[in-house]
């Protein structure tokens, strides 16, 4: 079925089957992300995408917020000025009186002025005032459009009006019901949302687990980024309950029917278990060995992290594996994707380098991947739990939805937080490795610590000479008094493993990864410089775009940095 959509030249295609390839795609008009399930539009020439309430608006209307004239609807992506219905900024597509100036969202042109809605007993009619109120459903102040009952004395944001009864996130494994004021068994320091890890009043609506004591905000668990697609697909004509069971019970051979390794030879220990001593990991063409030497200055091909034992290693290469990352599933759901992720012995982007989503530090070990999305986790974020205890806090930790500053680092970004206090904790120091070997003129080994090493109130970096902060952790080596930053310790790239040979498409050659490498691109006149080990997308990108048949020249730079040194 085609549209002749007047705002759009080309015709648009309608889509109501579901879409199976998982890409994140968002309507042209509302900039509201398109879920698989939903109907939509697209335009297969200019690659755009409309939500089908979007693509089927009229082009103008009337509407009782500005009875006097009739509005037209303004195909523009970015507008000035307030919504005239919810007060809130513009974006995408509105409706606009070019004499008054008055403009409105497509989503409030579209409310309905009464509805029956699933969280009230009686009819609620659409009003807009001017002062502020406090919706009966989240008890968040609010402005502009709201709900009103007639009957009683009941209003609610135009969200709330709309909220489901039942939600899935990938967060929790139960569905969650929409419940007013849930009285739980647990005792005050577990009255916290379990997503986004602050305080519920749950003397007010919230979403909980009838199964267990698990509770969430309104807007947490109708949060869209964690939103279970699945589950709301399998609603169309099934029972909930019913549905989940199917759709966990379904794709648990999916998960499983993957080992990682074949076990060659075994050996019985000293309690008679058995022991796997050789291995064909899925990962490597040879076997695997298992080794109990303790010393190494070998790093783990998987997490990137110094060998210690058990590990397997092979014994025609340089390959080596933890005995705990010889046995990483192959397959995992985490908390910050909505899609399974599959464990890449190599990222599959130019050079075998990616980011790593949790923690934002280059790596080229293992990956869990999902290459619908192009999201990539390194096997130490994507091992943490949801909740889990670290020696460097007293309290538990769970992973947030939101972001915050890293207690530990002062880091902005992906955090753990503490229900009992306001520490939290990010991916890069919820990993550091509690213990490591400096390379320096006595190999000595540092222990990180949490708190400081002495009364002095002057801290300082033995080996930057810098001042730090003595509320963020730090390495030490009591054996000399000397104290360091975790980056000094560690190095501007932790996770690389240098002495890896990859491929790049600009050189007919294999080029081993090592440190003081600098490879520049230069394109006619200009000269871009692409820090490969930080953005392994960019240099493929570069190249194709801005190039063609090129030569590559390496040149030797002290920054320790990684790039392409190409010349048209």
């Amino acid at each position: 079925m085609e549209l002749e959509h007047l705002i759009h030249e080309h015709p648009l295609i309608f889509h109501e089957d579901e879409r199976k390839d998982g890409a994140m795609v968002f309507c042209k008009a509302c900039r509201k992300r398109i879920w698989g399930f939903q109907f939509h539009y697209s335009c297969e020439e200019c690659n755009l995408y409309f939500h089908k309430s979007c693509a089927e608006r009229p082009r103008e209307l009337e509407h009782p917020l500005h009875p006097k004239h009739r509005l037209n609807l303004f195909a523009v992506e970015w507008s000035f000025g307030k919504c005239g219905g919810c007060s809130g900024e513009l974006w995408g597509y509105n409706y606009h009186c070019s004499l008054c100036d008055f403009k409105l969202h497509l989503k409030c042109s579209a409310l309905p002025l009464s509805i029956e809605s699933k969280i009230h007993d009686h009819p609620l009619n659409l009003v807009r005032r001017a002062v502020s109120f406090n919706c009966d459903a989240c008890r968040k102040e609010g402005v502009g459009m709201f709900y009103l009952c007639t009957a009683c004395p009941f209003l609610v944001h135009l969200d709330c009006a709309f909220l489901p009864l039942m939600v899935k996130q990938i967060r929790h494994k139960h569905p969650l019901s929409l419940t007013y004021s849930v009285q739980l068994n647990q005792s005050d320091h577990h009255r916290i949302c379990l997503l986004c890890v602050e305080k519920v009043d749950t003397d007010y609506r919230v979403y909980c687990c009838s199964n267990c004591d698990f509770v969430a905000h309104l807007n947490c668990a109708t949060d869209e980024r964690n939103r279970d697609e699945t589950f709301e697909w399998e609603l169309q004509d099934k029972n909930p309950f019913e549905s989940i069971i199917i759709r966990q019970s379904s794709n648990l051979d999916e998960y499983t029917d993957l080992l990682p390794y074949f076990i060659k030879k075994i050996k019985l220990g000293e309690d008679k278990t058995e022991i796997a001593v050789e291995i064909k990991h899925f990962s490597h063409e040879h076997d695997l060995e298992l080794t109990e030497e303790l010393e190494t200055n070998e790093k783990c091909d998987a997490c990137v992290r110094h060998i210690f034992s058990p590990f397997y290693s092979c014994a025609q290469c340089g390959f080596f594996l933890h005995k705990s990352c010889a046995e990483l599933p192959r397959k995992k759901q985490h908390s910050l994707h909505q899609h399974p992720l599959i464990l890449l012995p190599q990222a599959s982007y130019s050079g075998g380098f990616f980011q790593c989503l949790a923690c934002n530090i280059p790596c080229n070990g293992f990956t869990y991947n999902c290459d619908r999305c192009g999201f990539n986790l390194d096997v130490q974020c994507g091992s943490l739990s949801d909740i889990f205890v670290h020696d460097g806090h007293e309290h538990r930790l769970i992973l947030s939805s939101g972001y915050a500053d890293c207690s530990s680092c002062g880091r902005w970004g992906n955090i753990f937080r503490c229900a009992d206090c306001e520490f939290a904790v990010d991916f890069i120091c919820s990993t550091l490795p509690h213990r490591v070997r400096y390379k320096s003129p006595f190999e000595e080994v540092f222990k990180l610590c949490y708190t400081v090493e002495d009364v002095s109130d002057e801290y300082y970096c033995d080996i930057c000479e810098e001042e730090r902060n003595p509320k963020h952790w730090f390495y030490y080596c009591a054996d000399l008094s000397f104290p360091a930053h975790p980056r000094c310790i560690l190095g501007d790239f932790p996770y690389m493993k240098f002495g890896k040979t990859y491929s790049l498409d600009v050189h007919p050659h294999p080029l081993p990864v090592s440190r003081g490498q600098r490879v520049t691109l230069h394109v006619t006149d200009a000269v871009v410089n692409v820090l490969m080990l930080a953005y392994p997308l960019n240099v493929s990108s570069v190249i194709s775009i801005l190039m063609s048949g090129a030569s590559v020249r390496w040149q030797n730079d002290i920054a320790g940095g990684f790039h392409h040194h190409v010349k048209k």
